[in-house]
């Protein structure tokens, strides 16, 4: 009798769980939340900001089983605030740390920025565009920062780099005053390995030194829903490899660059905002198969849109209902001679065409269904914002 129990007990399907990050026990953060989730199973998080990341590593569900990540309308803030003890002032209002972050590379510091008081300060630096020579400590004014690479603490084949930052304030002023803050995670969602049937809707990511959602390795079967990322270091959002995902609902604000998909990548975008980027707006390369439909783009980037088979690789885009409003001095969009963009209902505002490779469009933009599709939520977001959509 108690064999028959318990091959019952076995053969009966698990019951999908809801995981409260925070407040269960066995889920005291996001990290353990994905690492006990399986197949049906929903992470909540709470609408607030959480300070962390959320990391898919090789994680899957099941078809029809998914395991979801639902934000519930949570901020991953990807900076924490400097600690001033571990800063030393070496002349009035010049602060220096020698060991801020560990595994630092040349990648990260074309990424990197301070918050000074909520403003993002790059020095006229960005990833996948101009990178102004960093200065040298005693050129800084109030509200700025630079690195001095420290070539004998680096340890070959290592690649990493070590030196020091410096960050300038008003001489006189208390550092920890300052309301100065660093990005201290590269991402707010990150994948790498497989990873298959997965959601993640409802969700902000905001200045990490990398990319909002950094999704690398091989994916299928995975959907984002309802997500945002605001001043992140480079992309909001990338794909790589041959990740395979569907996006529907994304706001992009203030970014290195609005979307970079790359190598042999498969996305999909609908309901699409993005603004106030600055190396590229849309950035689509090598053998990627990419689809952008029901979008509005406010372009100020150095390089608003390229499509490009880098190496002689074949990229294809496809748009449908697509809005490109130049909102800076008039530049070039380039679709490289490796590269097709086939598109429907499409307008580009003070921006010309360099099509080297082929285009193919056919008709404007219906801006009122844009506006219909983003949604009421998306529409008025936007707004608060300050951002008006053209009707």
């Amino acid at each position: 009798m108690k064999s028959l129990s318990l091959l019952l007990a076995l053969s009966l399907p698990l019951q999908a769980r809801d995981i409260h990050v925070g407040k269960d026990a066995d889920a005291p953060t996001i990290h353990h939340a994905i690492k006990m989730a399986v197949a049906g199973d929903t992470i909540y998080l709470e609408p607030k900001v959480y300070r962390d990341y959320a990391g898919f590593y090789g994680k899957k569900g099941e078809p029809g089983k998914p395991i979801t990540l639902d934000g519930h309308g949570a901020t991953l803030e990807g900076s924490d605030p400097i600690d001033p003890s571990k800063w030393r002032e070496v002349s009035p209002g010049l602060f220096a740390n020698d060991d801020l972050m560990p595994g630092l590379s040349e990648a990260v510091i074309g990424r990197w920025f301070f918050l000074f008081d909520g403003r993002m300060q790059h020095m006229g630096r960005t990833s996948k565009g101009k990178q102004a020579p960093l200065k040298k400590p005693e050129e800084l004014q109030a509200g700025e920062w630079t690195f001095v690479k420290d070539p004998s603490r680096e340890k070959p084949p290592s690649k990493a780099i070590y030196g020091t930052f410096y960050l300038k304030v008003a001489a006189g002023a208390k550092l920890a005053d300052a309301k100065i803050f660093a990005p201290m995670r590269s991402a707010g969602v990150q994948m790498s390995g497989d990873n298959a049937h997965l959601v993640i809707k409802n969700l902000t990511a905001t200045h990490p030194y990398n990319d909002g959602f950094n999704i690398h390795g091989d994916c299928r079967d995975v959907v984002f829903e309802n997500i945002r990322a605001i001043e992140c270091g480079d992309d909001g959002i990338s794909a790589h490899e041959t990740a395979e995902y569907r996006v529907d609902g994304f706001v992009s604000i203030g970014n290195s660059t609005g979307i970079c998909d790359t190598v042999a990548a498969k996305t999909s975008y609908n309901r699409v905002f993005i603004a106030d980027c600055i190396g590229f707006d849309l950035f689509f390369l090598d053998d990627g198969r990419y689809n952008l439909r029901n979008a509005v783009i406010f372009s100020k980037a150095q390089n608003p849109f390229t499509v490009t088979g880098r190496e002689d690789k074949h990229c294809e885009l496809e748009m449908d209902n697509v809005l490109f409003r130049r909102l800076a001095e008039p530049r070039i969009a380039l679709i490289a001679p490796t590269a097709v963009v086939r598109a429907k209902r499409l307008t580009m505002e003070n921006i010309t065409f360099d099509a080297r490779g082929s285009l193919q469009a056919e008709g404007a933009a219906e801006l009122s269904e844009i506006v219909k599709a983003l949604g009421d939520a998306m529409v008025q977001d936007l707004m608060r914002r300050g951002y008006s959509l053209p009707q």
